[in-house]
């Protein structure tokens, strides 16, 4: 059993102006993303402007009639929030003009939203279409007769349908809570553009039942070690499933030791830059091309452990059932496993269960949340390649880097790499003349 998302709409909820209140009590497992969003200047800006438009839909014709007949400006308004008008004017950004009616001000600051929006594409995961979230925010031909006044209309019609009343552009419908969790709201906005969304499971996170299981193994042990097979295990989805895991209860786990071999991704000589444990990562030679030591290398490596160094107890990351002989030529040693649902057989699951030894899918935890990993190991690929660019396809290329990273990914997620990492490659030169291509990583 998994557990929906909420991010993503967290993400949302924020930029389109919602209470903070609200937001606690909606989205309060992410708080810590709400406070990251709340120091993020560009994520606050749109926020803030955000705000005012709403505010300018609910209290419109009050606003005009205090400018027009008590010559207010809205910087005096009370329902406007001064504070977040004077930070946006100490960040350059200019809302209060003289002899502006109510529309005026609707017309500017949907200029501002739109010429700034841009700037907050990168707070969500590049598997996500940027342009559907975009639009949510944008209001086509705004200055456009009658443009303004049909949105008013249609805000002030269906006010209760907008998510947390906060106006949005779209065709409201009854949908419940647009902004519930991010499956539902991620199918809606896809279908919104006559589109389909592929990626639920990248926005499902394992039960608690399940995390809670992994601590209390975690709290019973004396020393712990995680034994990584790396031919029979994906990266991403490690990194996913120790993302998603309270940190401080895996602070006991003395280290992670990758057994690899040099056919798998580079991903894996990354991970220890991206989780708070020790990382040992042991490269296994092969003595013949055609056949893989890692499976003998990791057994020896826990025995070894087990015998030398007082180590009692494993997490075994691998859906290779040759494992089973490792686990039972050790009767005293305690055991977790961690395997990928394609990859591992019914067998070696009922003879774990016989034993009661505690088994849990790293498919479970949620991966939509792992970009930073992601990002340097294209990067990284990527660079490699720059010297012979020139002789290269470019879009093949971006379909190599993926297919050399082991990142399973859809057409429109490579597209998206293609044209944010490889099309704005740029020269530069060196004092003694020499030239290089730079990547933007904005």
């Amino acid at each position: 059993m998994q557990v929906a998302k909420k991010d993503i709409c967290a993400t949302v909820a924020y930029l389109i102006g919602t209470r903070w209140n609200i937001l606690m009590n909606c989205y309060g497992e992410e708080k810590d993303l709400l406070n990251e969003l709340h120091k993020n200047k560009e994520a606050t800006v749109i926020r803030y402007l955000c705000k005012l438009r709403t505010a300018l839909m609910l209290k419109f014709k009050k606003t005009d009639n205090e400018i027009c007949f008590n010559l207010k400006n809205i910087n005096k308004l009370e329902w406007f929030d001064q504070d977040n008008i004077k930070q946006l004017e100490q960040w350059g950004i200019e809302i209060v003009k003289a002899n502006y009616r109510a529309q005026s001000y609707v017309y500017d600051i949907s200029k501002l939203i739109n010429n700034n929006i841009e700037k907050c594409s990168g707070l969500f995961p590049s598997w996500i279409n940027w342009s559907y979230i975009k639009s949510l925010f944008e209001i086509p031909h705004i200055s456009k007769e009658n443009t303004f006044k049909n949105e008013f209309a249609k805000y002030m019609e269906y006010i209760s349908w907008y998510p947390f009343q906060q106006y949005i552009y779209w065709e409201p419908r009854d949908c419940g809570s647009l902004l519930f969790t991010d499956i539902r709201f991620l199918n809606y906005l896809y279908a919104m553009h006559d589109d389909h969304f592929a990626y639920d499971s990248r926005l499902t996170d394992a039960h608690e039942e399940t995390k809670n299981s992994i601590y209390d193994f975690i709290r019973k042990s004396e020393k712990i070690i995680v034994a990584v097979d790396c031919e029979n295990s994906d990266v991403y989805k490690l990194y996913g499933t120790i993302k998603n895991l309270n940190q401080n209860e895996l602070s006991k786990i003395e280290k992670i030791v990758l057994y690899d071999d040099a056919h798998t991704t580079c991903g894996w000589d990354w991970l220890h830059k991206f989780t708070n444990i020790s990382v040992e990562h042991i490269e296994v030679e092969r003595v013949t091309g055609q056949k893989s030591l890692v499976d003998i290398k990791m057994t020896a490596g826990v025995c070894q452990n087990y015998y030398q160094h007082g180590v009692t107890s494993f997490i075994i990351v691998s859906s290779d059932s040759d494992y089973w002989g490792l686990i039972s030529s050790l009767p005293d040693a305690k055991f977790l496993v961690m395997y990928e649902y394609m990859k591992c057989g019914q067998a070696i699951k009922d003879a774990l269960e016989q034993r009661q030894i505690y088994y849990c899918s790293i498919d479970d935890f949620c991966s939509g949340n792992i970009e930073d990993l992601k990002k340097v190991v294209l990067l990284d690929i990527l660079k490699k390649y720059l010297p012979n660019l020139l002789s290269l396809n470019a879009k093949e290329l971006a379909k190599r880097v993926f297919k050399e990273a082991w990142i399973d990914a859809s057409d429109e997620e490579i597209n998206n790499f293609y044209n944010k990492y490889i099309k704005t490659l740029k020269l530069s030169f060196n004092d003694d003349g020499e030239v290089f291509l730079n990547i933007s990583v904005k």
